[in-house]
């Protein structure tokens, strides 16, 4: 009888199992965790701070007796295995030995604890990612003599576990080393969710490396103390900066690695050593764009890997080809989410990409409660591939980046976008979709009807260029205008514009266009286009964009008689 041995529970671990198992009646499986659960939602803890998930029980994914009946697993719960022999095929447990004919590595990634001064010492404060780390929050962070929180690292987790504190009716302040949350973001989408944070109550501070912490007469931390910064009092830490892959112990036989230690697998989850497989938080899985060994620590991944692991132990062929970094996060009432490459990792890897941003309402405006949907595409110019997407709103936001996730794999074009068939229903979307929307701008700036300023492009160009050279012009209505614009714009509403082309054009100077969100920002452009204005730019998103960005936005000035 062949034996499957597996390491590690949590979501590869029991995932494995289970399709091992399905797939061979007759191996003998066995699988050891180390701690006392064999299967929990780590993401799901966020939600527990906040009483959205109710009971600890509920964050109990799969119970080893489960295992036991339903699959005929052997499970040994609390025995850790402390080394690995791969010639000889066998693993040695603080209990005993075993021999394996196919071994299944999933033993995940642990929690990165930085050397802050006084760390040692304090002993109020939690790491956030085993059922251990959830219980010491739950009975210390969130009793009553916790009134505020400090979380460092402003990751999903960082970020998911400050909203659901702030829920629980904690002061929280969020400290992040790098100079945006959400690191995975471009900066502007960073700049969206570190605004409705801060609108919250949250105080946010990014670019704070913590040095130490001041700790009471008790031992325990009273104070973060941070460079540049006043010194944060607190009651309760929680980490959040990273983890680090399990895999000591088949990295020191020789396998096959990437920088931080995950283990290089095939499409059939095999490591380097024969006979070896891996899945989880522990192994690094093809990048499908760059087509380069990446780190996508996600519970997608895992139990997708952990699920052709075990098929193929189990003497079948299931491939788990890779991913594309797709991620997304709740932030109080708003949705971040993202898909493929973004401007960041296009410039390093030198891949010629556009940008085109659109603003749109997630619903039709007849419809009650429409809310806006930013969505932002990069594309290559020369094939029109689509190459990634950021989407930030209150609604709608899962639905466009599957759709995009969904489009980058089937290497769509960006005019693809226009042609898609999606469902269409006022209480769901408008007639035409915000990702069809965005496909049409794109065609639209293909065609060279129209050209999008990014509001990052025109923070830079109002910096460096002398007002006198440029022509800002607002064409949103008086109102709108009165009510507050961008630093030397000149108001002509759109209706009015066609009154005003020779002032326009007697300005012979570049043409800076922007409205509220877009729209007529192009409208003006065509119609300038048509009476043959040119150097002209549309501001992409608006003033909406702008203002989100932390663009300035002031009154203008009365113009005496």
């Amino acid at each position: 009888m062949e034996r499957i041995i597996i390491i590690g529970g949590l979501s590869a671990g029991p995932s494995a199992a289970a399709k091992a198992r399905r797939e061979n009646e007759n191996a003998e499986i066995i699988l050891f965790e180390k701690g006392e659960n064999i299967s929990y939602a780590t993401c799901g803890m966020p939600y527990a701070f906040s009483g959205i998930i109710e009971n600890r029980s509920d964050l109990i994914v799969v119970k080893p007796d489960l295992m036991r009946t339903r699959f005929n697993i052997d499970v040994k719960m609390n025995e850790e295995i402390v080394s690995i022999d791969t010639d000889k095929k066998i693993v040695h447990s603080d209990k005993g030995v075993y021999s394996y004919d196919k071994l299944v590595f999933a033993t995940g990634a642990k929690s990165i604890v930085p050397p802050i001064k006084n760390i040692k010492k304090a002993t109020n404060w939690s790491t956030c990612r085993s059922m251990a780390d959830f219980d010491k929050i739950t009975k210390e962070g969130l009793t009553s003599k916790s009134k505020h929180i400090t979380i460092i690292g402003a990751g999903l987790i960082g970020v998911e576990v400050a909203e659901n504190l702030r829920e629980a009716g904690k002061e929280v302040t969020l400290v992040e080393g790098a100079d945006q949350i959400l690191a995975m973001w471009n900066p502007k989408f960073a700049t969206f969710a570190e605004t409705v944070l801060k609108n919250n109550g949250i105080e946010v501070i990014t670019s704070g490396i913590v040095s130490e912490f001041e700790l009471d007469e008790k031992g325990k931390i009273a104070g973060i103390i941070i460079a540049g910064h006043e010194v944060v009092k607190t009651d309760f830490v929680i980490l959040s900066v990273g983890i680090m892959p399990n895999t000591d112990l088949l990295v020191k036989l020789g396998a096959d690695h990437i920088k931080n230690g995950a283990l290089k697998v095939n499409e059939r989850m095999e490591t380097s050593l024969k006979d070896v497989y891996a899945a989880g938080d522990n192994v690094s899985i093809k990048n499908l764009q760059t087509n380069e060994f990446d780190y996508f620590p996600l519970g997608t991944h895992s139990n997708k890997g952990g699920r052709a692991a075990g098929a193929n132990a189990a003497g079948k062929n299931i491939v788990f080809k890779g991913a594309y970094k797709t991620a997304i996060v709740k932030v109080f009432d708003y949705t971040l989410a993202r898909t493929g490459l973004n401007p960041k990792a296009l410039t390093e890897l030198a891949i010629p990409f556009e940008t085109v941003l659109t603003i749109a309402g997630s619903t039709p405006s007849y419809y009650p409660g429409q809310k806006d949907l930013i969505t932002e595409i990069y594309y290559n110019p020369i094939n029109e591939e689509i190459l990634g997407a950021e989407f930030f709103g209150e609604v709608g936001v899962d639905k466009r980046v599957d759709v995009l996730s969904t489009a980058i794999y089937a290497k769509l074009k960006i005019s693809d976008l226009s042609q898609l068939d999606l469902a269409y229903a006022p209480p769901f979307s408008p007639a035409k979709d915000p990702v069809v929307v965005t496909g049409f701008v794109a065609e639209n700036m293909l065609d060279d009807k129209a050209i999008q300023m990014s509001v990052e492009e025109l923070e830079v160009y109002l910096e460096k260029t002398n007002p006198n050279e440029f022509l800002l012009l607002d064409v949103r209505t008086v109102k709108e205008f009165e009510e507050g614009t961008i630093k030397n714009a000149v108001n002509i509403p759109l209706d009015e514009i066609r009154n005003h082309i020779d002032f326009i054009k007697n300005q012979n100077k570049p043409i800076i266009i922007f409205c509220r969100r877009g729209l007529r920002g192009y409208l003006a452009e065509l119609i300038l286009k048509h009476h043959h204005v040119k150097d002209m730019v549309n501001v992409a998103g608006g003033i909406t964009v702008w203002k989100m960005f932390g663009g300035l936005v002031l009154k203008p000035k009365k113009i005496e008689a």
